[in-house]
């Protein structure tokens, strides 16, 4: 019990160990539910829960709700068990802390929190965008298509990559100048 706790509460973990453990879930997600583990699917069925609370025949209708039935199940869950673990990972590490800014981006682009707020919102609504177009997220794709040998989600998964690689170097190296 000891071991397990003492690996609980290092600041990082061995990208080995936690590949091999998200490899795990994945398998037990396709033999449990006969489904992929995912993210962007859990935020369209959030949405299409608002859209039921504010106007549910209109969105019963929708083909887009038709084929992802906006309801309150284990894909929908992921995003909040992320949160959550995530949440008692820091703790148990002792790293918690609250910055609006963190270092590295206040050194590249100076104190302010609302850039900061924007830019990461822009970020996240681009990145929801691509996902939805792309059929699904890096998670889905990289890990869950990768498993089922899918050379189109292999593509996928190497230009999310290549477009994190780019646009980190364009906004650290070119327009932050870090």
């Amino acid at each position: 019990m000891f071991i397990v706790l003492e690996f609980l509460t290092v600041a990082t973990w061995s990208p080995y160990l936690a590949g091999a453990g998200i490899g795990v879930l994945s398998c037990l997600a396709f033999l449990l539910s006969d489904r992929p583990l995912g993210c962007s699917t859990a935020f369209v069925k959030a949405s299409g829960l608002i859209g039921k609370s504010f106007n549910a025949k209109k969105t019963a209708v929708m083909d887009y709700y038709r084929e992802i039935i906006p309801q309150a199940d284990w894909a929908l869950m992921v995003i909040p068990g992320i949160m959550i673990g995530a949440f008692i990972s820091v703790l148990l590490s002792g790293q918690f802390h609250l910055a609006w800014v963190p270092s590295l981006w206040e050194q590249s682009f100076g104190p302010s929190p609302l850039l900061r707020v924007v830019v990461a919102l822009a970020g996240g609504i681009l990145l929801g965008f691509g996902a939805r177009w792309a059929g699904g997220c890096t998670s889905g794709h990289g890990i869950n298509g990768s498993i089922q040998l899918s050379l189109a989600s292999m593509v996928t998964a190497a230009c999310f990559f290549a477009g994190g690689i780019a646009v980190a170097l364009l906004l650290f190296r070119v327009i932050g100048g870090a």
